[in-house]
């Protein structure tokens, strides 16, 4: 930590003040929770690994407590903001806190899942806390948009951090699961207690990191087609395979054919499977009549 770290970050009292001025209470349709504490988002800096020639995009930078930090540590931020109010007001606290790193500091106002470009360079790392009700579709999207982004950090709500680096067998393995799979590596990276958030949610949160895969599984099959087949093994998933796919394949007889060719018993459930083996299942979908 530098000498001028204290008056770059914002703290409680920071947090508090621009919100008061700004007219801003943090909103529970849009998952608002701002990091109010220096450490934490030290922390998810350093644990995400940004190096300094990175060009980071972050989701959702809300008053700027992990923007400031990552402009910091990278060589360009770029944020992405829905909020009109809060979207207006975080290039004068990058201003006030970080004169010197203003030009490596882009804003793009529009909802992330609309994002289909960024200014500057191509991005190589996503850092976000992504609020709790668009996590899941946001990271996708962002990783399927941007296949620069080789390593992401997020903080998300505990029992989504859990869905998505889960394994296959496990209770909580799923389609975010799966899906997140495709793309990356994915694993728990760490614990965020309740109270470094104003406002405190009810629900304790958690660091998930993704390192992207060389490439998507070896599959004749397209991503749609084996997304397709993700979503209705999970539709269903107290249903075997054949009963959940019969839906997809056109009937649970055309659905045992594919998962037999594809290796697979008919009588096993979505949550059993990895990702290569949806991918094979996609591969022999019947031919439509």
């Amino acid at each position: 930590m530098s000498s001028t770290d204290a008056d770059v970050l914002l703290g409680p009292a920071d947090i508090r003040e621009l919100a008061a001025r700004l007219g801003v209470r943090p909103t529970k349709q849009r998952g608002q929770n701002f990091v109010i504490d220096a450490n934490t988002v030290r922390r998810i800096v350093r644990t995400a690994g940004v190096r300094p020639d990175d060009v980071v995009v972050e989701v959702g930078p809300g008053l700027g407590s992990l923007t400031l930090a990552l402009l910091e540590a990278a060589d360009r931020v770029t944020a992405v903001e829905i909020d009109d109010v809060l979207a207006a007001a975080l290039p004068a606290t990058v201003q006030a806190r970080l004169p010197g790193r203003v030009d490596r500091f882009a804003l793009v106002h529009r909802d992330a899942l609309r994002v289909t470009e960024l200014p500057g360079p191509e991005p190589t790392a996503l850092v976000a806390n992504l609020p709790y009700n668009v996590a899941v579709p946001v990271l996708l999207h962002m990783l399927d948009r941007f296949p620069t982004i080789e390593r992401t950090l997020v903080m998300v709500q505990s029992e989504v951090a859990d869905r998505l680096a889960a394994a296959p067998g496990s209770k909580v393995y799923g389609v975010p699961s799966v899906k997140a799979a495709w793309y990356a590596e994915v694993k728990r990276a760490g614990a965020i207690g309740r109270n470094v958030f104003w406002p405190a949610p009810n629900v304790d949160s958690g660091l998930v990191s993704l390192v992207r895969r060389a490439s998507p599984p070896r599959t004749t099959a397209t991503k749609g087609e084996v997304f397709a087949v993700i979503d209705a093994a999970f539709a269903q998933r107290r249903k075997t395979l054949r009963a959940a796919l019969a839906g997809w394949a056109g009937s649970a007889a055309a659905a045992e054919a594919a998962l037999t060719a594809a290796g697979i018993s008919p009588q096993a459930r979505g949550e059993a499977l990895t990702v290569e083996q949806f991918a094979a299942i996609a591969e022999r979908r019947p031919a439509a009549e």
